[in-house]
């Protein structure tokens, strides 16, 4: 049995998602970023790095949603979360969830999310350069329908996230970024998506 260690609205969403277009079969754990359950002794046993996602397999735990999404893909193969006989597709899935984690996240993670909260020039400008992340993604990484092209991956759900923040924000403007905010409605409207934020207690923005 899987077992995925989330909190609602983080990241983990995108781990869950996939877990629930695969249609495979697991537990959820909450952790309460808020109430500091990531530093408890107990979560620290299972993930020493005190963040979600963790996923729990028979195995072991997987950390880091990129590592996730590949491994719930390559379990769950009849889904088609990723394109795994064409080499080059699966490293462009890889690269774009990969900036994802490495890019995107920690500039609107810092921008939105910082403990204490930015305030006034300093806030403006981690603003600036999260929004300067969502133009590469706008003008440059999307396709289109979906993010990797025709074919719905798991690269969506992980790009809903953060599309989800920075329209709860006020900063997805719709006519500076049109494609995403197209792909954040076709995202959550999907059963599984639909699914996983009443789970969650979110509600599509």
């Amino acid at each position: 049995m899987l077992k995925l260690y989330y909190s609602p609205g983080a990241c983990a969403l995108a781990s869950h998602v996939a877990l629930e277009e695969a249609g495979a079969t697991y537990e959820l754990h909450k952790i309460d970023l808020r109430q500091g359950q990531q530093k408890t002794p107990e979560y620290l046993a299972i993930n020493p790095a005190g963040v979600t996602p963790a996923l729990a397999t028979d195995q072991g735990v997987i950390t880091q949603n990129v590592a996730i999404l590949t491994y719930v893909a390559q379990t769950h193969p009849q889904a088609g979360l990723v394109d795994f006989d064409d080499p080059f597709a699966f490293a462009r899935m890889q690269a774009f969830n990969a900036w994802m984690a490495s890019s995107l996240h920690p500039a609107i993670g810092k921008a939105l999310f910082s403990r204490p909260p930015l305030e006034g020039a300093a806030r403006d400008e981690a603003i600036e350069q999260a929004l300067a992340k969502y133009d590469l993604a706008e003008q440059h990484l999307f396709v289109g329908p979906w993010a990797l092209g025709e074919n719905h991956s798991a690269t969506d759900g992980y790009l809903m996230v953060f599309t989800r923040w920075a329209r709860q924000a006020g900063l997805l403007d719709a006519g500076r970024f049109p494609r995403l905010n197209a792909h954040l409605v076709k995202v959550q409207a999907r059963p599984a998506v639909a699914r996983v934020l009443e789970v969650e207690g979110l509600a599509a923005v």
